[in-house]
C-alpha cells in the first residue's frame, strides 16, 4: 500500500538566498518540526511564459450551462458553425407576463431521495402536493448561494431543503446538472447531422468571478459525479467565470444590439399627449429586451462588433454581472487588432444580487408577523411558502422608480389561516399593529406595498452595488474608464438601471445588451469555442507554501528557529507562487522541482497557503490559511532504480527531482509534473476541498 505522507508546513527547503523580508512580524508558535519529507531543488520567483500552441481538440459541439443562483440554462454552438449560438428549448410552465429563456434554479426530490424533477415542473409539482405530503418532499431553491458563503466547502458540506431535511449539496447540484445534460444533448442530437460521441462535446460551466478555488472545484466535482465529463478528461470541462463570459459576448455587439443608458434623459418626461409621465428610455429598453427573448438562435460577429470601433488602443472598461445571488465585477482591457481580452484589475463583488431584495421582504413580514411565526409557516406550511415568493418574484419585476400606484402581492389562503390560529387575530390587524402606513391590507386577501415600500425593498441591495462600483473606479488601475456594461439578470431591473444612471452616467457611458440575462450564457459559448480569448488574468490571492531558509540573526525571530544536521534554519516562510493582483498571462508557470525524503515513498503532499495580501513573510501570520494541496503519485523507487542504472548507496534515487510545473492564468489553478530521471508524467492533482 502507498506510503501518504502528509507534509509538515515547515518541510520544504531552499539551498541558497534568503528571500525572507527583512523584518520580522511575529507569528504563531509554529507546528511542530520532527519531518523534513522533500526538498525544493530549483526555486523559481516569478511566473515563466511558456508558449502553448493551440492544440486541435476533437469537440465537435460546445454545450455551456449557466447556474444560476435564481434562473439557470444551457445554450450550444457547433465547432463548424461558431458563429451561432442555439439557446435552449422554451419550457413547460412560466409566470404569467415574464417570459422565460432560462428556469428557475429549483429541484425537487421524492422522500426517498431520488430526482423528481427540476425549474418550473419543480415548483410546479411541489405546488400541488397535499400540505400533509409535502412536508416530506424534498424541495430546493436558490441553493447555489450556500456554496458562496461556506467558508470550509467541502464533498460532504450539506444543503437544507425546504422541509428542514438535509442532503449532501454535491448530489444536489450533480442532480441538476445531469438534467441539463440530458435535456442539451438531446437537443444537440436533434440538429445535429451526424451521430455524436460523448467526447465530441465540450461542457462549459458558468460560476461567479468572486467564488474562490474551492468553490470552482466543488463544480467540477458536481459535473463529475453528474456524468457530464469522467476525471479522465478534464479538458473537456470548462469553468466559466461569469462577468468574463459576459465580456467575451459583449465585444462582438454592434450597435443596435445595445441600449446606451447615458444617452436618455435622467429625469420623468410626458408623453406625446402629455397625459402621462413615463421614462422613455427605461421602457424602450424593456421593450427590446422582451422581443429579444423570443429568438432561440443569435448570429455573433466574426470579429469584435462596431461598438467596439469607437474606444481607443488602451480603453477600459467594466462588467458588472448582476445576478440573483452575487454582484461580480472584471475590469477588461481590448487589445486589437485581435481582440483578445487583457484583466486590469482583480475580480471583485460580494452577496449583493437580486436575492436581497427577497430578503428585505422576507424581514418585513418578519417584523410585521414576528420572526416565530414566519419560520413556524415556511416549516409547517413550505409550499405555501414558495407560492408566496412566487407572487413576490412577478411584482418585484414590475418595479420601477417612476411608478406612483401601489403593488398588490396575493397572500396564500393557507398563510391568513395559519397566522389566525397560531395568533389569534386576523392579518388585518397585525398590519395595523405593525404601524407601517405604506403596506395596506386588502379585502381581496392581498398585501398592498406602496411605492416608497417596494423602493425601501429595493434600496439597500443597490446601494451595495453603486458604492462596489464607485470605489472600483477609484483604483489606480481602474481610472479612466470610459463604458460601463451593465448584464445578468438583475440589470433588467429599472430600479438598478436609474441608479446607475445618476450615480455613474455621467462619467462613463453604461451599455445594457438587448438580451441583458442571456449575455452570460453566450458568452460562455463563445469562450468554449476559444477558451485563450482572455489572454491576460489577475490573481485574487497570493498563493505559495512553508519552506525552510537559512536562519539569519536578527533578522528571523528566535521561534522560529530549527537546528537540524547541525544547521540552523527558519522555518514558516512563504514561498510565493503567485501575489495577489498578479498579471498573470495565460501560458505563464510557475515552476518548482521536488525530491522525496526517502527509499520507497509513494507520495509527496505539498499544502499550499493563501492570503488576501501579499504584505507577509510567514504561514503563520494572520490572514494566512491552508487553502490546499498538491499531491504527486511516484513511480516504485524500484522502476526508477532501474532506469538510472545500479549506482552505489542509492545515488539515483538521492538524485531523483519531481519538477512539478503551475498555470495560475487559467480560470482554476492547474498542476503537472514529471519525473526528470525516467522522463514519465507524474500524477499530479490539486485539491481544495479536503481541508
Amino acid at each position: 500500500m502507498a506510503d501518504v505522507l502528509q507534509l509538515n508546513t515547515n518541510s520544504l527547503q531552499v539551498p541558497g538566498e534568503d528571500r525572507s523580508a527583512s523584518t520580522s512580524p511575529s507569528g504563531s508558535p509554529s507546528p511542530s518540526r520532527n519531518e523534513c519529507s522533500i526538498t525544493p531543488l530549483t526555486p523559481s520567483p516569478s511566473p515563466r511564459t511558456e508558449v502553448r500552441p493551440r492544440v486541435a481538440r476533437p469537440f465537435s459541439v460546445v454545450v455551456a450551462i449557466d447556474f444560476g443562483t435564481t434562473s439557470s440554462g444551457y445554450a450550444f454552438s457547433f465547432t463548424e458553425d461558431p458563429e451561432t449560438i442555439h439557446m435552449m428549448r422554451r419550457w413547460e410552465g412560466g409566470d404569467p407576463g415574464v417570459a422565460n429563456q432560462k428556469s428557475p434554479t429549483c429541484l425537487l426530490l421524492t422522500p426517498d431521495l431520488r430526482f423528481h424533477s427540476f425549474g418550473f415542473a419543480a415548483r410546479d409539482s411541489y405546488h400541488d402536493l397535499d400540505p400533509e405530503e409535502a412536508r416530506h418532499w424534498l424541495y430546493f431553491d436558490k441553493f447555489k448561494m450556500k456554496i458562496h458563503s461556506t467558508s470550509d466547502l467541502t464533498m460532504e458540506t450539506e444543503l437544507e431543503s425546504v422541509n428542514g431535511r438535509r442532503v449532501r449539496a454535491i448530489e444536489v447540484f450533480a442532480h441538476a446538472l445531469r438534467f441539463f445534460r440530458e435535456h442539451a444533448l438531446k437537443e444537440v442530437k436533434d440538429q445535429s447531422s451526424s451521430v455524436l460521441e460523448g467526447n465530441e462535446v465540450r461542457w462549459v460551466i458558468t460560476v461567479p468571478a468572486v467564488w474562490r478555488q474551492p468553490a470552482k472545484q466543488f463544480m467540477r466535482e458536481a459535473a463529475y459525479l453528474a456524468g457530464l465529463v469522467t476525471p479522465d478528461s478534464p479538458e473537456q470541462l470548462l469553468i466559466a467565470l461569469e462577468p468574463e463570459a459576459a465580456s467575451i459576448y459583449c465585444r462582438k455587439l454592434r450597435l443596435h444590439q445595445v441600449i446606451d443608458l447615458s444617452q436618455r434623459p435622467v429625469t420623468n418626461v410626458l408623453d406625446v399627449e402629455g397625459s402621462r409621465p413615463f421614462d422613455s428610455s427605461f421602457r424602450q429598453a424593456r421593450e427590446q429586451l422582451r422581443r429579444a427573448r423570443h429568438s432561440r438562435t443569435f448570429l455573433v460577429e466574426s470579429g469584435t462588433g462596431e461598438l467596439w470601433s469607437e474606444m481607443q488602443t488602451g480603453d477600459r472598461y467594466i462588467v458588472a454581472d448582476c445576478g440573483g445571488g452575487t454582484v461580480d465585477l472584471t475590469v477588461h482591457q481590448i487589445e486589437q487588432p485581435q481582440g483578445t481580452l487583457k484583466e486590469l484589475y482583480k475580480a471583485s463583488g460580494g452577496p449583493y444580487g437580486a436575492v436581497g431584495v427577497d430578503l428585505a421582504f422576507e424581514a418585513m413580514l418578519c417584523q410585521i408577523f414576528g420572526a416565530d411565526f414566519i419560520e413556524s409557516f415556511k416549516a409547517k406550511r413550505p409550499a405555501a411558502w414558495v407560492d408566496l415568493t412566487i407572487a413576490f418574484e412577478a411584482r418585484k419585476r414590475t418595479a420601477a422608480p417612476g411608478r406612483a400606484n401601489s403593488l398588490n402581492i396575493s397572500l396564500p389562503f393557507s398563510f391568513i389561516d395559519f397566522y389566525k390560529r397560531h395568533r389569534g387575530q386576523s392579518v388585518e390587524t397585525a398590519l395595523r399593529k405593525s404601524n407601517m402606513n405604506f403596506i395596506k391590507w386588502s379585502s381581496q386577501g392581498m398585501l398592498r406595498l406602496s411605492a416608497e415600500a417596494m423602493h425601501e425593498l429595493f434600496q439597500p441591495t443597490i446601494n451595495n452595488i453603486i458604492k462596489h462600483i464607485e470605489n472600483l473606479v477609484q483604483k489606480e488601475e481602474v481610472k479612466g474608464v470610459h463604458f460601463l456594461f451593465l448584464v445578468g439578470g438583475f440589470a433588467e431591473s429599472p430600479m438598478l438601471q436609474r441608479a446607475a444612471q445618476n450615480a455613474l452616467g455621467r462619467n462613463c457611458r453604461i451599455i445594457i445588451p438587448h438580451d441583458v440575462g442571456l449575455t452570460i450564457l453566450k458568452g460562455a459559448v463563445l469562450f468554449g469555442l476559444d477558451p485563450t480569448v482572455v489572454r491576460v488574468r489577475r490573481c485574487p490571492l497570493t498563493y505559495g507554501v512553508g519552506v525552510l531558509n537559512r536562519f539569519v540573526e536578527g533578522r528571523h525571530p528566535r521561534d522560529k528557529l530549527l537546528i537540524k544536521d547541525g544547521r540552523e534554519w527558519c522555518t514558516d516562510i512563504l514561498d510565493r507562487f503567485v501575489s495577489v493582483d498578479q498579471s498573470v498571462a495565460l501560458g505563464e508557470v510557475v515552476r518548482r522541482s521536488y525530491t522525496p525524503a526517502r527509499m520507497g515513498q509513494r507520495k509527496i503532499i505539498i499544502n499550499i497557503y493563501c492570503s488576501d495580501t501579499d504584505d507577509i513573510t510567514y504561514i503563520t501570520e494572520p490572514g494566512v490559511r491552508k487553502c490546499g494541496a498538491i499531491t504527486l503519485d511516484l513511480l516504485e523507487s524500484g522502476a526508477v532504480a532501474a532506469s538510472a542504472g545500479d549506482n552505489d548507496k542509492g545515488s539515483a534515487f538521492e538524485r531523483r527531482e519531481i519538477r512539478t510545473t503551475m498555470q495560475f492564468g487559467d480560470t482554476e489553478i492547474k498542476v503537472t509534473a514529471v519525473d526528470v530521471a525516467t522522463g514519465q508524467l507524474v500524477r499530479a492533482s490539486i485539491d481544495f476541498l479536503s481541508n
